[in-house]
Protein backbone atom coordinates (compact mmCIF):
# COMPACT_ATOMS: atom_id res chain seq x y z
CA UNK A 1 0.00 0.00 0.00
CA UNK A 2 1.50 3.26 -0.91
CA UNK A 3 1.61 5.99 1.25
CA UNK A 4 1.95 9.63 0.20
CA UNK A 5 4.00 12.94 1.62
CA UNK A 6 2.82 16.62 0.29
CA UNK A 7 4.68 19.53 0.26
CA UNK A 8 3.24 22.27 0.79
CA UNK A 9 4.46 26.37 0.26
CA UNK A 10 3.35 28.87 2.91
CA UNK A 11 3.61 32.99 3.05
CA UNK A 12 5.97 32.79 -0.21
CA UNK A 13 7.26 30.57 -3.57
CA UNK A 14 11.05 29.75 -3.85
CA UNK A 15 11.61 28.69 -0.50
CA UNK A 16 13.08 25.19 -1.58
CA UNK A 17 10.15 22.93 -1.27
CA UNK A 18 11.45 20.89 -4.26
CA UNK A 19 14.74 20.68 -2.39
CA UNK A 20 12.84 19.29 0.69
CA UNK A 21 11.20 17.05 -0.93
CA UNK A 22 14.12 15.78 -3.24
CA UNK A 23 16.14 15.49 -0.04
CA UNK A 24 13.47 14.03 1.85
CA UNK A 25 12.86 11.01 -0.87
CA UNK A 26 16.61 10.38 -0.77
CA UNK A 27 16.68 9.82 2.70
CA UNK A 28 13.81 7.41 2.61
CA UNK A 29 15.06 5.59 -0.14
CA UNK A 30 18.43 5.06 1.54
CA UNK A 31 16.30 3.72 4.35
CA UNK A 32 15.47 0.53 1.37
CA UNK A 33 12.06 1.99 0.61
CA UNK A 34 10.81 2.93 -2.67
CA UNK A 35 10.19 6.47 -3.43
CA UNK A 36 8.64 8.45 -6.07
CA UNK A 37 8.04 11.83 -6.71
CA UNK A 38 5.52 14.23 -8.63
CA UNK A 39 5.68 18.27 -9.17
CA UNK A 40 2.13 20.01 -9.50
CA UNK A 41 2.38 23.15 -10.71
CA UNK A 42 -0.68 25.13 -11.10
CA UNK A 43 -0.24 27.13 -13.98
CA UNK A 44 -2.92 26.29 -16.78
CA UNK A 45 -0.25 26.01 -19.26
CA UNK A 46 0.43 22.19 -20.61
CA UNK A 47 4.08 22.50 -19.70
CA UNK A 48 6.93 24.49 -19.09
CA UNK A 49 7.98 24.21 -22.54
CA UNK A 50 7.42 27.65 -24.03
CA UNK A 51 8.28 30.20 -20.66
CA UNK A 52 10.93 32.50 -20.63
CA UNK A 53 13.93 31.14 -19.09
CA UNK A 54 14.13 34.69 -17.25
CA UNK A 55 10.79 34.14 -16.06
CA UNK A 56 10.58 30.68 -15.26
CA UNK A 57 14.11 29.39 -14.89
CA UNK A 58 15.51 26.19 -16.26
CA UNK A 59 13.03 23.50 -18.37
CA UNK A 60 14.02 20.49 -17.26
CA UNK A 61 13.20 17.59 -19.77
CA UNK A 62 12.41 14.07 -19.10
CA UNK A 63 13.46 10.63 -21.24
CA UNK A 64 10.08 10.51 -22.77
CA UNK A 65 10.25 14.04 -23.51
CA UNK A 66 8.62 15.98 -21.06
CA UNK A 67 9.05 19.80 -20.81
CA UNK A 68 8.95 19.90 -16.85
CA UNK A 69 9.76 22.65 -14.18
CA UNK A 70 13.30 22.46 -12.63
CA UNK A 71 11.74 20.68 -9.65
CA UNK A 72 11.89 17.57 -11.43
CA UNK A 73 15.59 17.61 -12.55
CA UNK A 74 16.16 17.82 -8.49
CA UNK A 75 14.07 14.98 -7.76
CA UNK A 76 15.68 12.82 -10.40
CA UNK A 77 19.12 13.81 -9.47
CA UNK A 78 18.98 13.37 -5.67
CA UNK A 79 17.18 10.11 -5.95
CA UNK A 80 18.82 8.76 -9.10
CA UNK A 81 16.12 7.68 -11.26
CA UNK A 82 14.28 8.45 -14.28
CA UNK A 83 10.99 10.26 -13.76
CA UNK A 84 8.10 10.48 -16.35
CA UNK A 85 6.57 13.62 -18.12
CA UNK A 86 3.48 12.57 -16.59
CA UNK A 87 4.95 13.04 -13.23
CA UNK A 88 4.28 16.54 -13.66
CA UNK A 89 0.71 17.90 -13.04
CA UNK A 90 -0.46 21.29 -14.20
CA UNK A 91 -3.63 22.93 -14.24
CA UNK A 92 -3.65 22.88 -17.92
CA UNK A 93 -3.34 18.83 -18.27
CA UNK A 94 -6.15 18.73 -15.61
CA UNK A 95 -8.48 20.67 -17.63
CA UNK A 96 -7.58 19.23 -20.92
CA UNK A 97 -8.06 15.74 -19.77
CA UNK A 98 -11.53 16.72 -17.97
CA UNK A 99 -12.52 18.34 -21.33
CA UNK A 100 -11.60 15.35 -23.39
CA UNK A 101 -13.88 13.11 -21.13
CA UNK A 102 -16.36 15.72 -21.43
CA UNK A 103 -16.85 15.77 -24.98
CA UNK A 104 -16.48 11.72 -24.92
CA UNK A 105 -19.71 11.59 -23.51
CA UNK A 106 -17.59 9.54 -20.01
CA UNK A 107 -19.50 11.82 -18.02
CA UNK A 108 -22.52 10.20 -19.06
CA UNK A 109 -24.57 13.52 -20.02
CA UNK A 110 -24.11 15.58 -17.25
CA UNK A 111 -21.90 18.80 -17.17
CA UNK A 112 -18.37 18.46 -16.05
CA UNK A 113 -17.64 20.08 -12.68
CA UNK A 114 -14.77 21.38 -10.68
CA UNK A 115 -15.90 19.29 -7.78
CA UNK A 116 -15.79 16.28 -8.14
CA UNK A 117 -14.62 15.93 -12.15
CA UNK A 118 -11.35 18.11 -11.64
CA UNK A 119 -10.79 16.62 -8.14
CA UNK A 120 -11.13 12.93 -9.21
CA UNK A 121 -8.63 13.51 -11.84
CA UNK A 122 -5.98 15.15 -10.03
CA UNK A 123 -6.19 12.07 -8.03
CA UNK A 124 -6.32 9.71 -10.76
CA UNK A 125 -3.05 11.51 -12.10
CA UNK A 126 -1.52 11.32 -8.60
CA UNK A 127 -2.50 7.52 -8.28
CA UNK A 128 -1.24 6.92 -11.51
CA UNK A 129 2.36 7.85 -10.54
CA UNK A 130 2.02 6.56 -7.19
CA UNK A 131 1.43 2.86 -8.54
CA UNK A 132 3.80 -0.01 -7.01
CA UNK A 133 5.76 2.67 -4.76
CA UNK A 134 6.18 2.12 -1.18
CA UNK A 135 6.14 6.16 -0.96
CA UNK A 136 5.12 8.61 -3.26
CA UNK A 137 6.08 12.30 -2.63
CA UNK A 138 3.69 15.05 -3.53
CA UNK A 139 5.21 18.56 -4.02
CA UNK A 140 2.26 21.39 -4.55
CA UNK A 141 3.52 24.24 -6.37
CA UNK A 142 2.54 27.83 -5.24
CA UNK A 143 1.62 28.81 -1.81
CA UNK A 144 -1.17 28.36 0.72
CA UNK A 145 -4.02 31.20 0.37
CA UNK A 146 -3.38 30.84 -3.92
CA UNK A 147 -6.55 30.59 -5.84
CA UNK A 148 -4.34 28.62 -8.05
CA UNK A 149 -3.44 25.77 -6.32
CA UNK A 150 -6.76 25.39 -4.27
CA UNK A 151 -7.96 22.20 -6.42
CA UNK A 152 -5.05 20.90 -5.78
CA UNK A 153 -5.08 21.38 -1.78
CA UNK A 154 -8.82 19.78 -2.10
CA UNK A 155 -7.30 16.65 -3.96
CA UNK A 156 -4.68 16.09 -1.37
CA UNK A 157 -7.06 16.38 1.56
CA UNK A 158 -8.96 13.74 -0.08
CA UNK A 159 -6.27 11.30 -0.76
CA UNK A 160 -4.86 11.30 2.77
CA UNK A 161 -8.74 10.43 3.73
CA UNK A 162 -8.62 7.28 1.31
CA UNK A 163 -4.64 6.04 2.10
CA UNK A 164 -1.77 7.41 5.06
CA UNK A 165 -0.93 10.63 4.19
CA UNK A 166 1.65 13.22 6.17
CA UNK A 167 1.45 16.96 5.29
CA UNK A 168 4.47 19.41 5.36
CA UNK A 169 4.17 22.87 5.57
CA UNK A 170 7.46 24.54 4.08
CA UNK A 171 7.37 28.29 5.14
CA UNK A 172 9.28 31.22 6.06
CA UNK A 173 10.11 33.33 8.84
CA UNK A 174 11.36 36.84 8.19
CA UNK A 175 13.98 38.34 10.15
CA UNK A 176 13.64 41.99 11.13
CA UNK A 177 17.16 43.15 11.30
CA UNK A 178 15.92 46.45 13.46
CA UNK A 179 13.65 44.39 16.35
CA UNK A 180 16.60 41.05 16.20
CA UNK A 181 14.16 38.47 15.74
CA UNK A 182 12.15 36.43 13.32
CA UNK A 183 9.00 36.82 13.07
CA UNK A 184 6.52 33.62 13.09
CA UNK A 185 2.86 35.60 12.49
CA UNK A 186 3.12 35.01 8.60
CA UNK A 187 3.49 31.30 9.44
CA UNK A 188 0.52 31.50 11.45
CA UNK A 189 -1.77 32.86 9.12
CA UNK A 190 -0.36 30.43 6.27
CA UNK A 191 -1.54 27.54 8.24
CA UNK A 192 -4.71 28.90 9.52
CA UNK A 193 -5.28 29.00 5.51
CA UNK A 194 -3.91 25.28 5.07
CA UNK A 195 -5.94 24.61 8.00
CA UNK A 196 -9.49 26.11 6.18
CA UNK A 197 -8.66 23.99 3.53
CA UNK A 198 -9.03 20.91 5.35
CA UNK A 199 -5.46 20.03 5.66
CA UNK A 200 -3.33 19.73 9.36
CA UNK A 201 0.03 20.00 8.78
CA UNK A 202 1.63 17.13 10.74
CA UNK A 203 5.55 18.69 10.12
CA UNK A 204 6.27 22.55 9.93
CA UNK A 205 9.87 23.25 8.13
CA UNK A 206 10.99 26.79 8.61
CA UNK A 207 12.86 28.72 6.58
CA UNK A 208 15.06 31.66 7.66
CA UNK A 209 18.05 34.18 7.23
CA UNK A 210 19.13 33.00 11.15
CA UNK A 211 18.54 29.37 12.51
CA UNK A 212 15.19 29.32 14.53
CA UNK A 213 15.54 29.73 18.19
CA UNK A 214 13.45 28.25 21.29
CA UNK A 215 11.23 30.89 21.91
CA UNK A 216 10.05 30.92 18.34
CA UNK A 217 10.03 27.26 18.06
CA UNK A 218 7.49 26.98 20.95
CA UNK A 219 5.29 30.05 19.32
CA UNK A 220 4.83 27.82 16.19
CA UNK A 221 4.24 25.06 18.21
CA UNK A 222 1.50 26.19 20.40
CA UNK A 223 -0.04 28.27 17.57
CA UNK A 224 -0.11 26.09 14.77
CA UNK A 225 -1.07 23.09 16.77
CA UNK A 226 2.00 20.75 15.80
CA UNK A 227 3.95 19.40 18.13
CA UNK A 228 7.26 20.77 19.20
CA UNK A 229 9.59 17.90 17.44
CA UNK A 230 8.00 17.86 14.36
CA UNK A 231 9.43 21.51 13.39
CA UNK A 232 12.18 21.42 11.39
CA UNK A 233 14.65 24.36 11.25
CA UNK A 234 16.13 24.57 7.82
CA UNK A 235 18.12 28.05 7.72
CA UNK A 236 20.27 28.94 4.84
CA UNK A 237 22.93 27.09 3.97
CA UNK A 238 25.89 27.05 1.64
CA UNK A 239 24.74 24.22 0.24
CA UNK A 240 21.67 22.12 -0.79
CA UNK A 241 23.27 19.09 -0.17
CA UNK A 242 23.93 19.41 3.41
CA UNK A 243 19.71 19.76 4.04
CA UNK A 244 19.15 15.72 3.60
CA UNK A 245 21.89 15.36 6.58
CA UNK A 246 20.40 17.90 8.14
CA UNK A 247 16.76 16.11 7.84
CA UNK A 248 18.39 12.84 8.95
CA UNK A 249 19.82 14.53 12.66
CA UNK A 250 16.41 15.95 13.08
CA UNK A 251 14.85 12.21 12.35
CA UNK A 252 12.21 13.84 9.88
CA UNK A 253 11.98 10.74 8.02
CA UNK A 254 12.15 8.14 11.29
CA UNK A 255 9.25 10.10 12.37
CA UNK A 256 7.32 9.88 9.15
CA UNK A 257 8.01 6.00 9.31
CA UNK A 258 7.07 5.97 12.73
CA UNK A 259 3.42 7.73 11.81
CA UNK A 260 3.28 5.28 8.95
CA UNK A 261 3.21 2.43 11.15
CA UNK A 262 6.49 1.18 8.85
CA UNK A 263 9.31 -0.57 9.97
CA UNK A 264 12.55 1.44 10.80
CA UNK A 265 15.25 1.19 8.77
CA UNK A 266 19.09 1.46 8.83
CA UNK A 267 19.90 4.78 6.64
CA UNK A 268 23.30 3.78 4.33
CA UNK A 269 24.05 7.73 3.83
CA UNK A 270 27.60 7.44 3.87
CA UNK A 271 28.42 7.72 0.32
CA UNK A 272 26.22 11.01 -0.05
CA UNK A 273 28.44 12.64 3.26
CA UNK A 274 31.38 11.29 1.51
CA UNK A 275 30.31 13.79 -1.66
CA UNK A 276 29.27 16.41 0.76
CA UNK A 277 32.88 16.24 2.30
CA UNK A 278 34.94 16.26 -0.83
CA UNK A 279 32.79 19.70 -2.04
CA UNK A 280 33.33 21.06 1.87
CA UNK A 281 37.45 20.11 1.92
CA UNK A 282 38.39 20.29 -1.78
CA UNK A 283 41.33 19.35 -3.00
CA UNK A 284 41.45 21.85 -6.18
CA UNK A 285 39.34 24.81 -6.65
CA UNK A 286 38.33 25.12 -10.31
CA UNK A 287 37.08 28.57 -11.80
CA UNK A 288 34.41 27.55 -14.73
CA UNK A 289 32.92 30.22 -17.12
CA UNK A 290 29.61 29.59 -18.28
CA UNK A 291 28.43 32.20 -21.04
CA UNK A 292 25.07 32.70 -21.87
CA UNK A 293 22.48 35.40 -22.15
CA UNK A 294 19.74 34.48 -19.22
CA UNK A 295 21.56 35.48 -16.58
CA UNK A 296 20.34 39.29 -16.07
CA UNK A 297 16.31 39.55 -15.42
CA UNK A 298 16.05 43.61 -14.81
CA UNK A 299 18.22 44.42 -11.93
CA UNK A 300 18.62 40.82 -10.50
CA UNK A 301 21.21 37.84 -11.35
CA UNK A 302 19.02 34.73 -12.22
CA UNK A 303 20.25 31.64 -10.23
CA UNK A 304 17.87 29.52 -12.22
CA UNK A 305 18.04 29.22 -15.50
CA UNK A 306 21.08 27.09 -16.00
CA UNK A 307 20.21 24.52 -13.07
CA UNK A 308 21.22 21.05 -14.39
CA UNK A 309 24.37 22.22 -16.12
CA UNK A 310 25.47 24.35 -12.11
CA UNK A 311 24.77 21.04 -10.58
CA UNK A 312 26.13 18.71 -13.01
CA UNK A 313 29.50 20.41 -12.20
CA UNK A 314 29.02 20.47 -8.36
CA UNK A 315 28.59 16.31 -8.80
CA UNK A 316 31.80 15.79 -11.13
CA UNK A 317 33.27 17.92 -8.42
CA UNK A 318 32.13 15.96 -5.63
CA UNK A 319 33.20 12.87 -7.11
CA UNK A 320 36.75 13.98 -8.18
CA UNK A 321 37.42 16.46 -5.07
CA UNK A 322 37.02 19.67 -6.73
CA UNK A 323 35.48 22.61 -6.04
CA UNK A 324 34.33 24.14 -8.98
CA UNK A 325 33.46 28.15 -8.55
CA UNK A 326 31.15 28.70 -11.43
CA UNK A 327 31.50 32.04 -13.07
CA UNK A 328 28.90 33.79 -14.70
CA UNK A 329 29.72 35.51 -18.19
CA UNK A 330 26.52 37.81 -19.53
CA UNK A 331 27.30 37.51 -22.94
CA UNK A 332 26.14 40.75 -24.03
CA UNK A 333 28.71 42.08 -22.36
CA UNK A 334 31.57 40.80 -24.34
CA UNK A 335 32.52 42.42 -27.75
CA UNK A 336 35.92 43.55 -29.38
CA UNK A 337 37.09 43.36 -25.63
CA UNK A 338 36.58 39.65 -24.99
CA UNK A 339 40.05 38.40 -24.79
CA UNK A 340 40.86 40.96 -22.32
CA UNK A 341 37.64 40.15 -19.90
CA UNK A 342 37.96 36.41 -20.06
CA UNK A 343 41.99 37.18 -19.35
CA UNK A 344 41.01 38.90 -16.16
CA UNK A 345 38.74 35.98 -15.29
CA UNK A 346 41.53 33.66 -14.91
CA UNK A 347 39.34 30.93 -15.95
CA UNK A 348 39.88 26.82 -15.45
CA UNK A 349 37.47 25.90 -18.23
CA UNK A 350 34.21 27.29 -20.03
CA UNK A 351 30.85 25.90 -20.54
CA UNK A 352 28.50 27.22 -23.58
CA UNK A 353 25.28 26.06 -22.42
CA UNK A 354 21.50 25.92 -23.71
CA UNK A 355 19.97 29.31 -25.38
CA UNK A 356 17.48 30.51 -28.05
CA UNK A 357 17.04 33.14 -31.07
CA UNK A 358 19.73 35.92 -32.10
CA UNK A 359 19.77 38.14 -28.77
CA UNK A 360 24.12 38.13 -27.88
CA UNK A 361 24.90 35.31 -29.64
CA UNK A 362 27.86 37.27 -30.72
CA UNK A 363 29.26 37.21 -27.36
CA UNK A 364 29.11 33.49 -26.98
CA UNK A 365 30.83 33.22 -29.99
CA UNK A 366 33.42 35.47 -29.01
CA UNK A 367 34.45 33.49 -25.88
CA UNK A 368 34.39 30.36 -27.70
CA UNK A 369 36.67 31.75 -30.44
CA UNK A 370 38.81 32.94 -26.79
CA UNK A 371 38.83 29.35 -25.43
CA UNK A 372 39.74 27.59 -28.76
CA UNK A 373 42.48 29.69 -29.81
CA UNK A 374 43.58 29.80 -26.22
CA UNK A 375 42.97 26.40 -25.29
CA UNK A 376 41.13 26.90 -22.75
CA UNK A 377 38.81 23.44 -22.06
CA UNK A 378 35.86 24.22 -23.53
CA UNK A 379 32.12 22.37 -23.48
CA UNK A 380 29.54 23.32 -25.88
CA UNK A 381 25.85 22.05 -24.77
CA UNK A 382 23.42 22.36 -27.68
CA UNK A 383 23.38 26.04 -28.42
CA UNK A 384 26.76 25.92 -27.15
CA UNK A 385 27.56 23.28 -29.71
CA UNK A 386 25.87 24.90 -32.39
CA UNK A 387 27.95 28.43 -31.45
CA UNK A 388 31.33 26.69 -31.71
CA UNK A 389 30.75 25.21 -35.06
CA UNK A 390 29.81 28.25 -36.32
CA UNK A 391 32.99 30.11 -35.06
CA UNK A 392 34.79 27.47 -36.45
CA UNK A 393 33.56 27.57 -39.89
CA UNK A 394 34.07 31.57 -39.52
CA UNK A 395 37.81 31.36 -38.51
CA UNK A 396 39.00 28.24 -39.67
CA UNK A 397 37.30 27.43 -42.84
CA UNK A 398 36.63 31.14 -43.63
CA UNK A 399 33.37 31.08 -44.25
CA UNK A 400 32.59 34.95 -43.53
CA UNK A 401 29.56 35.59 -41.31
CA UNK A 402 28.56 31.94 -41.04
CA UNK A 403 25.84 31.33 -38.81
CA UNK A 404 22.64 29.43 -38.02
CA UNK A 405 19.42 30.20 -39.56
CA UNK A 406 17.97 30.58 -36.06
CA UNK A 407 19.95 33.66 -35.69
CA UNK A 408 19.66 35.10 -38.99
CA UNK A 409 17.54 33.41 -41.22
CA UNK A 410 19.72 34.88 -44.62
CA UNK A 411 22.88 33.69 -43.90
CA UNK A 412 24.88 32.53 -46.79
CA UNK A 413 26.60 29.99 -44.93
CA UNK A 414 24.02 28.44 -42.64
CA UNK A 415 25.95 25.70 -41.31
CA UNK A 416 23.46 25.24 -38.28
CA UNK A 417 19.76 25.16 -39.97
CA UNK A 418 16.45 23.73 -39.28
CA UNK A 419 14.82 20.18 -40.52
CA UNK A 420 12.53 20.22 -42.91
CA UNK A 421 9.89 18.29 -40.31
CA UNK A 422 10.30 21.31 -38.35
CA UNK A 423 9.83 23.71 -40.76
CA UNK A 424 6.23 23.10 -40.72
CA UNK A 425 5.64 23.65 -37.28
CA UNK A 426 6.93 27.03 -37.23
CA UNK A 427 4.84 28.01 -40.39
CA UNK A 428 1.62 26.73 -38.77
CA UNK A 429 3.10 28.31 -35.16
CA UNK A 430 3.21 25.39 -33.44
CA UNK A 431 5.85 25.86 -30.89
CA UNK A 432 4.70 23.41 -27.75
CA UNK A 433 5.95 20.33 -27.37
CA UNK A 434 6.97 20.16 -31.39
CA UNK A 435 11.17 20.96 -31.05
CA UNK A 436 13.54 17.15 -30.70
CA UNK A 437 12.69 16.29 -27.10
CA UNK A 438 13.33 13.52 -24.69
CA UNK A 439 16.01 10.43 -25.30
CA UNK A 440 17.55 9.17 -28.66
CA UNK A 441 20.26 7.22 -29.36
CA UNK A 442 23.70 8.59 -30.40
CA UNK A 443 26.59 6.40 -31.95
CA UNK A 444 29.86 7.53 -30.68
CA UNK A 445 33.14 7.70 -33.22
CA UNK A 446 35.53 5.19 -32.32
CA UNK A 447 38.76 6.52 -30.31
CA UNK A 448 37.11 9.97 -30.51
CA UNK A 449 37.53 11.85 -27.26
CA UNK A 450 33.82 11.93 -26.02
CA UNK A 451 33.81 7.89 -26.70
CA UNK A 452 37.41 7.51 -24.18
CA UNK A 453 35.33 9.71 -21.44
CA UNK A 454 32.38 7.28 -21.50
CA UNK A 455 34.66 4.28 -21.78
CA UNK A 456 36.45 5.54 -18.48
CA UNK A 457 33.53 6.68 -16.34
CA UNK A 458 30.29 5.15 -17.64
CA UNK A 459 30.47 1.75 -16.14
CA UNK A 460 27.88 0.45 -18.39
CA UNK A 461 29.05 1.30 -21.74
CA UNK A 462 29.80 -0.39 -24.67
CA UNK A 463 32.10 0.16 -27.63
CA UNK A 464 29.88 0.20 -31.01
CA UNK A 465 26.61 0.57 -29.05
CA UNK A 466 24.30 3.76 -28.83
CA UNK A 467 24.49 5.72 -26.16
CA UNK A 468 20.93 7.61 -25.02
CA UNK A 469 20.85 11.06 -24.33
CA UNK A 470 18.42 13.39 -24.10
CA UNK A 471 17.37 16.34 -26.22
CA UNK A 472 15.90 19.65 -26.46
CA UNK A 473 16.08 21.48 -30.38
CA UNK A 474 14.97 22.75 -33.36
CA UNK A 475 17.71 23.25 -35.09
CA UNK A 476 20.77 20.89 -36.11
CA UNK A 477 23.98 21.06 -37.93
CA UNK A 478 23.54 21.50 -41.51
CA UNK A 479 25.07 18.51 -43.59
CA UNK A 480 25.90 20.09 -46.98
CA UNK A 481 28.89 21.79 -45.03
CA UNK A 482 30.05 18.52 -42.98
CA UNK A 483 32.75 17.87 -45.50
CA UNK A 484 34.51 21.98 -45.21
CA UNK A 485 33.78 21.30 -41.78
CA UNK A 486 35.71 17.94 -41.50
CA UNK A 487 38.42 18.63 -43.90
CA UNK A 488 39.44 22.00 -42.04
CA UNK A 489 39.80 19.53 -39.05
CA UNK A 490 36.79 19.55 -37.33
CA UNK A 491 35.66 16.24 -36.07
CA UNK A 492 32.50 14.39 -35.90
CA UNK A 493 32.60 12.72 -33.03
CA UNK A 494 28.88 11.37 -32.58
CA UNK A 495 25.79 10.60 -34.96
CA UNK A 496 22.71 9.07 -34.89
CA UNK A 497 22.99 5.88 -35.47
CA UNK A 498 21.73 6.28 -39.67
CA UNK A 499 24.33 8.83 -39.62
CA UNK A 500 22.20 11.20 -40.61
CA UNK A 501 21.81 13.51 -37.38
CA UNK A 502 25.62 15.32 -36.20
CA UNK A 503 25.29 14.65 -32.24
CA UNK A 504 29.10 15.80 -31.17
CA UNK A 505 31.52 17.22 -32.35
CA UNK A 506 35.24 18.28 -31.29
CA UNK A 507 38.82 19.01 -32.03
CA UNK A 508 41.67 16.19 -31.67
CA UNK A 509 44.06 16.90 -29.29
CA UNK A 510 47.20 17.47 -31.52
CA UNK A 511 44.80 21.29 -31.62
CA UNK A 512 43.42 21.70 -28.12
CA UNK A 513 43.09 19.47 -24.85
CA UNK A 514 39.82 19.45 -24.73
CA UNK A 515 37.04 21.42 -27.40
CA UNK A 516 34.13 18.92 -27.24
CA UNK A 517 30.19 20.07 -28.29
CA UNK A 518 27.12 17.92 -28.02
CA UNK A 519 24.05 18.54 -29.69
CA UNK A 520 22.16 16.49 -26.69
CA UNK A 521 22.32 17.67 -22.68
CA UNK A 522 24.18 15.47 -21.18
CA UNK A 523 23.80 17.38 -17.95
CA UNK A 524 19.77 16.03 -17.73
CA UNK A 525 21.52 12.63 -17.09
CA UNK A 526 23.89 13.56 -14.56
CA UNK A 527 23.53 12.59 -11.09
CA UNK A 528 24.80 13.34 -7.44
CA UNK A 529 26.63 9.57 -6.81
CA UNK A 530 26.79 9.38 -10.47
CA UNK A 531 28.23 12.53 -12.44
CA UNK A 532 28.27 12.49 -16.09
CA UNK A 533 31.61 11.36 -18.15
CA UNK A 534 31.71 14.57 -19.82
CA UNK A 535 31.55 16.78 -16.75
CA UNK A 536 34.12 14.32 -15.30
CA UNK A 537 36.36 14.78 -18.21
CA UNK A 538 35.95 19.07 -18.03
CA UNK A 539 36.74 19.08 -14.65
CA UNK A 540 40.06 17.36 -14.95
CA UNK A 541 41.48 19.02 -17.85
CA UNK A 542 40.39 21.89 -15.81
CA UNK A 543 42.60 20.77 -12.89
CA UNK A 544 45.71 20.40 -15.66
CA UNK A 545 44.97 23.82 -16.73
CA UNK A 546 47.73 26.73 -16.21
CA UNK A 547 45.25 29.18 -14.88
CA UNK A 548 44.67 26.60 -11.90
CA UNK A 549 43.42 28.26 -8.68
CA UNK A 550 44.46 25.41 -5.57
CA UNK A 551 42.80 26.34 -2.31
Amino acid sequence: MTRFVFTIGGVLSGLGKGITTASLGLILKQKGFSVTAVKIDPYISLDAGTMRPTEHGETFVTADGGEIDQDLGNYERFLGVNLSKHNNITTGKVYQAVIDNERAFKYGGRDAELIPDVINEIKDKIYACAKGFDICLVEVGGTTGDLENMPFLYAAREIGREHEAAYILVTYLPYLRNVGELKTKPTQHAVAALRATGIFPDFIITRNEIPLDRPRAETISKRCFVGLDRIIDNPDTDSIYNIPLLFEKEKLADTLIKQFHLRKRVTDIYPWKKFVDNLRHPRKTLRIGMVGKYFKTGNSNHRDVYVSVNEALMHAGGFLGFKPEIIPIDSSTLGKNTTTVMDKLHLDALIGPQGWGSRDTEGIINAIHHARTHKLPYLGLCFGMQLAVIEYARHVCLLDQANSTEIDPDTKYPVIHIMPDQQKYLDQSQYGGTIRLGAWACLLTPKSIIESCYKKYQSDFTPGQPIQERHRHRYEFNNNFRDTLTQAGLIVSGTSPDGRLVEAVELPTSVHPFFVGTQFHPEYQSRILTPHPLFLALLNHASKNTNLTKN
